[in-house]
């Protein structure tokens, strides 16, 4: 039986089935440059997140590592940045695992940086071990769906969890959440099997997190229409099983509302 187990105080996901499958996702190289163009510098995270990674792999030993889509960061461009550190960063994980990368929606360009033995694989998803894999931007081929459970990413999902001043930093957070039969079936005009999804957090800590017991919501893609996040389970990257969705942004609307 496939087991999804997340790696305590680490945004690493390893799945535990036939094969063991190790899952990073939002990497977002280069995102240092983006802020020195807003103005603020801020240090290249790439050898460190390199290294890091590298010692996990090399500590776990999974027969794969999925790159769970954005290893890049800047649109629609590639920056210095980026071609200088992305090669040599794929190089440094592919002597240590097969490497798979789905692709995200900041992974234009990424055919002309990777290492020939860098498998790439469409944004419409893989199955792998009966487990199937998409980055979220955009809606995955419907066979990805017949897998008996879903990885995604894409959300940055994070919670902020205010304090009595109504302030405080988004922590990276965990989500497993049911899927909508009803979205599936308006999208792709027939009944899918609608298997748990996990949404894995960003690995680079530097891209922010989505507040998703925030007020305000955004507009990010197919993730939130196909889940039922109202149902969806948060947990800190700890461990820490913050419960269901609905009931945190219940807490925290009551705190907005004792505050006025």
């Amino acid at each position: 039986m496939t087991r999804l187990r997340p790696i305590p105080n680490e945004p690493l996901l390893l799945v535990e089935g036939s094969l063991r499958v190790l899952v990073a996702t939002d990497l977002h190289i280069g995102i240092e440059h983006q802020l020195w163009l807003g103005g603020a510098s801020v240090p290249s995270q790439t050898n460190k997140m390199r290294e890091d990674l590298r010692s996990r792999v090399e500590e776990i030993r999974p027969d794969r590592l999925i790159l769970l889509g954005d290893v890049k960061h800047n649109l629609p461009w590639t920056s210095f940045q980026e071609k200088s550190e992305i090669p040599s960063f794929l190089k440094s994980l592919s002597e240590v695992a097969r490497v798979d990368v789905v692709q995200g929606n900041h992974d234009i360009g990424l055919y002309d940086l990777a290492p020939p033995d860098i498998r790439i694989h469409p944004a419409s998803g893989l199955v792998l071990d009966g487990v199937g894999y998409f980055h979220g931007h955009t809606w995955p081929d419907p066979e990805v769906f017949e897998a008996d459970m879903l990885v995604a990413s894409h959300l940055h999902p994070a919670v902020r969890l205010a304090d009595r001043l109504g302030s405080g930093p988004p922590e990276r957070a965990w989500v497993r959440t049911p899927l909508s039969p009803e979205a599936l079936k308006e999208e792709y005009d027939r009944t899918l099997k609608s298997p748990e999804m996990t949404i894995v957090p960003a690995y680079n800590p530097l891209c922010g997190g989505y507040p998703l017991d925030s007020a305000t919501r955004e507009d990010r893609g197919p993730l939130p229409k196909m889940a039922r996040l109202d149902k969806a389970r948060v947990y800190l990257l700890d461990g820490t099983d913050l419960g269901r969705l609905d009931r945190i942004r219940a807490v925290q609307a009551l705190k907005t509302k004792t505050r006025r």
